[in-house]
């Protein structure tokens, strides 16, 4: 680069920099939206959590290294391992992959930042507000007790009357809002904020794991925080969901976990598995082979993990019919994982492999990994997992898996990615020793725990007499489990190492192709002083002197725009331009309404019913002002965003990311919608105690005049965006008005149902059904209600034109959903009943 344009480069620098930062005051870091520090902040807290975990699990082995040993009493085993597997799926594992994921996804697309940048803000303390009420009850003792998936009725009121599982319930919803978040946040981002000419074709493999991922994330939480839900209701107000004794069954907890548990595996696999699919044709020194038929395995994949929640539920009586097919389903699921495996061996067999550190890695995670798969296909089998349910087997086989397939690819990536984190690139002596620990360690403790459970050693128990033939098997584990121990211990020495002694890294250390190389290292705040035009897959290598291109302006979007922070917005097949997406800046928004949210579980915790209802209107006020600040008051011109291109800002164009935000979050809703419709019916026809003592009664008149309520919501909805698509405010703000007046009356009748008509909730499940279907109903209705009064003022404050109708049109969308949701809880309650009584 010759000095002109060194100098240049530094003056974009120097502009752009304090502009993307968060401001240099005594809290100013607490107002941080900057995708880079959030993804840091989520990964560093992750990693804290997993040491925590980590000290757990030696509490555990150092429990169980002999037999009748008494340093952990019955009580405080039961608290360390529940906290363990919550802290290692919950507070580890998800979270790490959504801090990799806001940190990386914009370097690999080309992009400045994220679609929602306050939104992966107010993610990172939801998490870590969720994860500090689950670790300070650890630290008073009255952690979670009833293991981490929180079996009914072992964690029902009857069995554990402390506070210990209400913690796990309110801390964990609390942290899957995060999850959430980060859900939607990736899909609109890898659809909509990539740089010019990605198309989907064009695409890093890494970006297709973490979108794939994020639809699976998007589609598995919401039965998980529906069950979280229906059990603290039954805990707290004694709604019977879960008691037999009342028309509830325990299996509905089961089915409501395991319909998340068994995609989180994957959800956990699948971005480790895009870094394996990044690291390794690098490190081959050739292509990956096979690019197609794996964004094709990857999606089959995620498609089949939601067809076997029942694979962890073989030992409960369900039909024979029941087993064979979710055995099946089981099997089939290897098929697209070969297809990724056997991509990744004819890479290698076609290259030439480096062994460097990362690679070895790899390498670790090829043998770990296969061999958990092998052990799945045995489980899959249902003799063989009705005689090994519940062992130590299954122990052995989750962490083949889950830390096979997860933490050493994220060793690797890690290792790979510490120039773009630090800027720095160390001696790789340390980090190969801990490699050799950590791999003789795991496989030391778990390889043998196979035969432990063949050996009939039940999981979850904190002792076992002598002469079982356990003693050797567990005490080489717990010899193992502190080996590995070590190793972890000295990557942690090796990073801090490497942060304040390594040698500057030059750029691209690696010779790798993917955008994030075109970076100076480390990352600067602003990821690129201009965006680039994609051609190929792997841009570096198409085009070398990119590095230099892009820092001297020669791409898309140099510098800013008067102060304003922005990234490229493109269609999502083509990749072609289409908007320029205007990006906040600093706030405390997301902090402020994540404490709100925070408040409001804890008054729930403590029985504070009314600090809770409070609160939650306070999480509505925040809701509100945040939209607030979105939009434009004028009608703006198109931006001159480099490369010939005239684009408008996105507040102008139709398919903004907003409007692909509301599209996810009603995916999710519905989702959520559909597993309360799946418990509602499966009380109806599995759980005992059935019919129930009475039925709601009948109101023809005032189901009719509801369902007229929700059709005229919707309706008029859109009406409003017609009018306003004519410029006609006064029939914009009629429609308005009635799309309220018709929410609020679909409320008030939804409201009826569990008041007026339904038996108690608490005498029977049925009723309780009825109370949470009228409640999910009422909850939209009104949400419809209070939106159309919103609109209707940003509509007199100048934020809508025909042009600028982005409230309206998600508005619309809201109350479409609200009132289709509406008839079906209508038909649900008013309905079943008549079939019931046949």
């Amino acid at each position: 680069m010759s000095e002109a344009a060194h100098n240049e480069a530094l003056d974009l620098h120097h502009e752009l920099e304090p502009l993307y930062s968060p401001p240099r005051t005594r809290f100013g870091f607490l107002a941080a939206t900057n995708h880079s520090i959030v993804g840091i902040r989520f990964m560093v807290t992750a990693i804290a959590f997993f040491l925590i975990g980590g000290v757990l699990a030696m509490l555990m082995r150092a429990q169980l290294a002999g037999p009748d040993t008494q340093f952990l009493d019955p009580g405080q085993y039961a608290q360390v391992f529940t906290m363990h597997g919550t802290v290692m799926m919950f507070l580890f594992a998800i979270p790490m992959i959504e801090g990799f994921a806001l940190y990386m996804l914009p370097k690999l697309l080309g992009s400045r930042d994220l679609a929602f940048p306050r939104l992966s803000a107010f993610g990172y303390w939801c998490y870590l507000f969720g994860g500090l009420i689950l670790l300070t009850a650890l630290l008073l003792g009255v952690a979670p007790d009833s293991g981490w998936f929180m079996y009914t009725p072992l964690a029902s009121k009857p069995f554990s009357p402390g506070i210990n599982s209400d913690i796990w319930l309110v801390g964990i919803t609390v942290v899957e809002i995060s999850a959430v978040c980060a859900a939607i946040e990736f899909m609109v981002t890898v659809l909509k904020v990539r740089t010019g000419g990605m198309a989907l074709g064009k695409m890093p493999l890494l970006a297709w794991y973490l979108w794939v991922t994020s639809a699976m994330m998007l589609v598995g939480f919401p039965p998980l925080i529906l069950g979280s839900i229906m059990l603290e209701v039954e805990r707290a107000f004694g709604l019977p969901f879960f008691d037999p004794g009342g028309g509830g069954d325990p299996l509905l907890w089961q089915h409501l976990f395991w319909l998340f548990g068994h995609p989180e595996v994957y959800i956990i696999f699948l971005p480790a598995a895009g870094v394996v699919s990044t690291l390794l044709p690098v490190f081959a020194g050739r292509p990956l082979v096979g690019y197609a038929w794996i964004v094709a395995a990857l999606i089959a994949q995620a498609f089949l993990s939601f067809g076997l929640w029942v694979h962890h539920m073989f030992t409960t009586g369900i039909p024979h019919l029941s087993l064979a097919f979710f055995s099946a389903a089981s099997l089939l699921v290897v098929v697209p994982t070969a297809v990724q495996v056997f991509a990744w061996l004819a890479t290698l067999l076609k290259g030439r492999p480096r062994l460097e550190l990362p690679m070895l890695w790899l390498y670790g995670f090829f043998f770990i990994f296969v061999s958990g798969g092998l052990t799945g296909v045995m489980v899959a089998v249902v003799p063989f997992d009705w005689q090994v349910h519940d062992t130590h087997f299954i122990v052995a086989h989750l962490h083949y898996v889950l830390v096979g397939g997860f933490v050493f690819p994220v060793l690797a990536g890690l290792y790979y990615w510490m120039p773009q984190f630090i800027g720095r690139r160390g001696d790789q002596g340390l980090g190969r020793l801990a490699f050799w620990l950590i791999f003789v360690g795991f496989n030391l403790t778990f390889m043998i725990m196979h035969l432990t459970g063949l050996l009939g050693m039940p999981r979850r128990v904190y002792t076992y007499a002598e002469g079982l033939g356990w003693e050797i098997p567990n005490l080489v584990s717990s010899i193992g489990g502190f080996v590995m121990t070590i190793g972890f211990a000295l990557v942690v020495i090796d990073i801090l190492v490497q942060w304040r002694f390594a040698a500057i890294s030059p750029r691209n250390p690696w010779k790798a192709g993917t955008l994030e190389w075109a970076m100076p290292t480390p990352a600067p705040a602003y990821n690129f002083a201009s965006q680039p035009h994609v051609t190929a897959r792997e841009p570096m290598a198409d085009e070398g002197d990119l590095p230099a291109k892009l820092a001297t302006g020669g791409g898309y979007l140099p510098g800013h725009r008067g102060g304003q922070r922005d990234t490229l917005g493109v269609d999502g097949v083509t990749g072609e331009p289409e908007q320029v997406i205007l990006l906040p800046g600093p706030t405390y928004l997301p902090l402020v309404t994540a404490a709100t949210i925070t408040g409001a579980a804890l008054c729930f915790l403590f029985g504070i019913y009314w600090g809770a209802a409070l609160l939650a209107l306070g999480v509505l006020c925040c809701g509100l002002r945040w939209l607030w600040d979105t939009g434009l008051r004028h009608e703006p011109e198109p931006i001159d965003a480099g490369l010939g291109k005239l684009l408008l800002p996105h507040p102008a164009v139709a398919q903004s990311p907003g409007w692909w935000g509301m599209i996810f979050t009603l995916v999710f809703d519905a989702t959520f919608f559909a597993s309360l419709l799946f418990g509602y019916l499966f009380l109806w026809t599995i759980a005992p105690n059935w019919p129930p003592p009475a039925y709601i009664e009948p109101a023809p008149v005032i189901a009719a005049l509801t369902a007229l309520a929700l059709g005229l919501s919707a309706f008029a909805a859109y009406r409003a965006v017609a009018a306003n698509t004519r410029s006609d405010a006064g029939g914009t703000r009629l429609w308005l008005i009635v799309t309220g007046l018709a929410s609020f009356a679909a409320t008030a009748g939804l409201i009826a149902i569990p008041v007026f008509l339904a038996p108690s909730p608490t005498e029977h499940a049925y009723g309780a059904a009825v109370l949470m279907l009228a409640a999910y109903g009422a909850l939209h209705s009104g949400l419809t209600a209070v939106g159309a009064g919103f609109v209707s003022l940003r509509l007199a404050r100048g934020f809508l034109s025909p042009r600028r109708s982005l409230d309206l049109r998600n508005l619309a969308l809201f109350g479409t959903y609200a009132g289709a949701s509406g008839a079906a809880i209508l038909a649900a309650v008013h309905l079943m009943p008549l079939v019931g009584s046949l």
